[in-house]
């Protein structure tokens, strides 16, 4: 459970807080192995035993006072008394890790297994949409393939199609068995019968290590459905405008209803991995893909605002559906057309799952991030609890969660791995803030988990049936306590700032903003932020004899006396040229905004940094690095004198070779160097499997890398006027504040 802060050490009250300009929360990566500095968790079990305070229900942590038959609460000062369960568990104090660690991770009982371990088996499906190309089949077959390898072994897996029809497959015979199911072209009807009726679930969930051939080789027969296929079954929409074939929204909900069923016995968390070449637009859930069109023409109205919310409520039930059901849905979408992610996102994300946008098939990251995504752990059923001491409180919550109807600052995470990041900022619970005690701040985050582990067993003659592979369920409470500090005056309090951690919380607000106000009013609450918070800074750190009067030469835009500071100008001025803040007139196509905002709102501050703003390295050559960091402008390069470039965009990964590089160096980079250990490093490091290219200064084209030297004015490749480099943004900064402070 890794957590960070914007500021390590809190404001001492709201008037410091205010005239700090700064956010004031965390970043919270709950499923994470370790802490933020690699610490891994105590692990203890009887979670159910551990005490909790009767005020304010904080569990029990090593900051707290314990005597002999009473405990005194590290957030809220409540002295409880200690139930004979919790005085026989202290008087071993070497089983009990909550005295030692403030970071602990115990078992506790799996409600309904009565004692024993509960039976569970992951539960995986692949929907597959034949309202496609032969390329984008081929593409999935090789993702699907990947995905089997990643499975263990005694996992169900189970392949559905969907076009007009819906079509299951029994892979646990001879040969393959597809029986098909046509889909009501009204959009009001769902499916006429039961997939239940159609197959029984347990013949259509097969064993992946006795059926993996058969699996294959049912994948070898999905072919797309023909444009007369398609055209008999949808027959002519209005103004004689042919309608689609592709019935995703009565697949997923047929599906979710099918798996619900044993939902609890067989599973407890189902997968479905659904895979898009477009828009649903056929049967019930089907989306009207002509307001991309309408929008984009129009002059008079924001396409912006206009193309980011959703146009059916249809994916969000949906996906309310799908949690009840146990059941988690990941969607990738593969195509470049208007497929409008703004309506199908909730249906991931909502269900705990992500969203993926691969813009075709040709260098599509779809098999290695499939293969990368079901080879790591990840939790589900999780509840997320943020507690804080009495003088401060959670004001708001970002992320792929959602709030308990019932209980205040309670997340409920349906699937979690350990990259999933989310954030919280904090306010006052009074304007005194913690100057009125002496105690120093406290948060406690409580995570409970599910997890389903294989138990070992062979048979006699040392081989495994399918019968032979048993999972138990297994839950789990992961607590971590912080104590802070507090910053004495305005100077210790910039000197505590996070810069990766400030951009975390500011793409969080600015994604909302975007959302509820559209995009324009997105990027002006980022700039008035800046402005603001310079303005507070120079007012902080301004000379002895500064006087009254406000001029350019008494603003210092670049933070020079404050380190902690200084990349957050830059930091903003990406983000501000980043897709996700750009305008639709720029080319800014509305799904790849909406897949961007999924993306990074789940990313760990780190990473985020690096998508906003790139890392850019020299080299002197592929075994010897030259120099860590440098900014993204072409002045950059030349004053360097290294002839090999690495760039790190998250996403993408760049090698570039200077055209003044020495012809003697090998291109591209041999296998065993430093240049590539470091890339494969920073592979694994990963969500997603970044794309990684190679360019020849003076022999390839070099767009692809240029157009990240986002600090050049003329850097942008739209023909937009209205960009500008970092210089002149710094200048325009420099303005407002004048006028800010005035």
């Amino acid at each position: 459970m890794a957590v960070r802060s914007t500021l390590s050490r809190f404001p001492i009250d709201v008037d410091a807080h205010e005239s700090s300009g700064l956010p004031w929360g965390i970043t919270l990566t709950p499923f994470s192995s370790s802490d933020e500095t690699g610490t891994s968790p105590a692990f203890g079990s009887n979670g159910h035993l551990l005490p909790r305070c009767e005020n304010c229900y904080a569990y029990f942590n090593a900051y707290c006072d314990l005597e002999q038959w009473s405990w005194t609460c590290a957030l809220c000062g409540n002295l409880n008394g200690l139930t004979s369960d919790a005085i026989r568990r202290f008087s071993d104090p070497g089983s009990c890790p909550e005295l030692s660690s403030p970071f602990v991770d115990l078992e506790i009982p799996v409600d309904g297994s009565e004692g024993g371990d509960m039976q569970s088996r992951p539960v995986y499906v692949a929907a597959v949409d034949l309202s496609s190309s032969e390329e984008f089949l081929e593409l999935i077959k090789s993702a699907l393939l990947a995905a089997l390898e990643a499975l263990v072994p005694g996992s169900l897996f189970g392949l559905v199609t969907f076009s007009h029809k819906i079509g299951l497959y029994d892979v646990q015979g001879p040969i393959p068995i597809v029986k098909n199911i046509f889909i009501p072209p009204d959009s009001e009807d769902g499916l006429p019968v039961d997939l239940e009726d159609v197959m029984p679930l347990l013949s259509f969930l097969a064993p992946v290590e006795i059926c993996k051939d058969s699996i294959a080789a049912a994948l070898d027969t999905l072919k797309p459905t023909t444009t007369w296929e398609r055209t008999t079954a949808a027959g002519q929409g209005l103004d004689g405008v042919l309608l689609g074939g592709r019935g995703f929204g009565v697949a997923m909900s047929a599906l979710i209803d099918y798996l619900s069923s044993e939902y609890g016995s067989t599973f407890s968390l189902a997968r479905i991995f659904a895979f898009l070449s477009g828009a649903p637009d056929y049967g019930a859930g089907q989306l009207d893909t002509r307001r991309y069109g309408e929008q984009y023409a129009s002059k008079g109205e924001d396409a912006d605002r206009a193309l980011l919310p959703e146009q059916t409520p249809f994916y969000r039930d949906l996906a309310a559906v799908a949690v009840q059901s146990g059941v988690c849905v990941d969607i990738f979408a593969v195509t470049n057309e208007y497929t409008d992610l703004a309506s199908l996102k909730f249906l991931s994300i909502e269900s705990g799952g992500s969203l993926f946008l691969y813009a075709n098939t040709d260098d599509s990251t779809l098999p290695q991030d499939m293969y990368r995504m079901l080879s790591r752990p990840y939790a589900f059923g999780c509840i997320l609890r943020l507690r804080t001491s009495s003088d401060f409180k959670p004001a708001h919550s970002y992320g792929h969660f959602f709030p308990d109807p019932q209980y205040e600052n309670v997340q409920h995470i349906i699937c979690c791995d350990s990259f999933a990041t989310y954030a919280y900022d904090f306010a006052f619970a009074d304007p005194s803030g913690f100057s009125r005690h002496a105690e120093p701040p406290i948060i406690q985050i409580a995570f409970q988990y599910s997890v389903v582990e294989p138990l070992e067993e062979t048979s006699g003659n040392g081989l495994q049936s399918s019968s032979s592979f048993k999972f138990c369920l297994k839950r789990r409470l992961r607590i971590r306590t912080l104590q802070y500090g507090t910053a004495a005056n305005i100077n210790e309090l910039y000197d505590s700032v996070d810069s990766e951690v400030v951009l975390s919380i500011l793409v969080h607000k600015v994604i909302l903003a975007s959302l509820d106000e559209g995009v324009r009013e997105g990027r002006n609450l980022l700039h008035d932020w800046l402005v603001i918070l310079t303005a507070q800074y120079t007012d902080a750190y301004k000379p002895a004899h500064y006087d009254n009067e406000k001029s350019l030469a008494h603003v210092d835009v670049a933070f020079s006396q404050c380190p902690q500071l200084q990349p957050l100008p830059r930091l903003v001025f990406a983000l501000l040229r980043s897709p996700l803040l750009r305008l639709h007139e720029e080319g800014i196509h509305p799904d790849y905004r909406i897949y961007l905002q999924c993306l990074f709102s789940a990313l760990k501050p780190s990473s985020l940094q690096r998508a906003i703003y790139p890392v850019l390295t020299s080299y002197a050559s592929p075994d010897k690095q030259a120099y860590p960091r440098h900014s993204l402008s072409r002045a950059a390069l030349s004053t360097s004198g290294s002839p090999i470039f690495l760039l790190d965009a998250f996403t993408n990964i760049i090698v570039y070779y200077s055209s003044a590089a020495d012809p003697s160096l090998p291109f591209p980079p041999p296998q065993d160097c430093l240049l590539r250990t470091t890339i494969n490093k920073l592979k694994q490091e990963r969500s997603i499997t970044p794309k990684l290219a190679f360019i020849q200064g003076g022999k390839d084209d070099t767009i692809a890398f240029e157009s990240y030297l986002i600090e050049e004015q003329d850097v942008d490749g739209t023909g937009i006027n209205t960009i500008v480099g970092l210089v002149s943004f710094l200048e325009d900064i420099t303005r407002d504040v004048v006028e800010y402070l005035k």
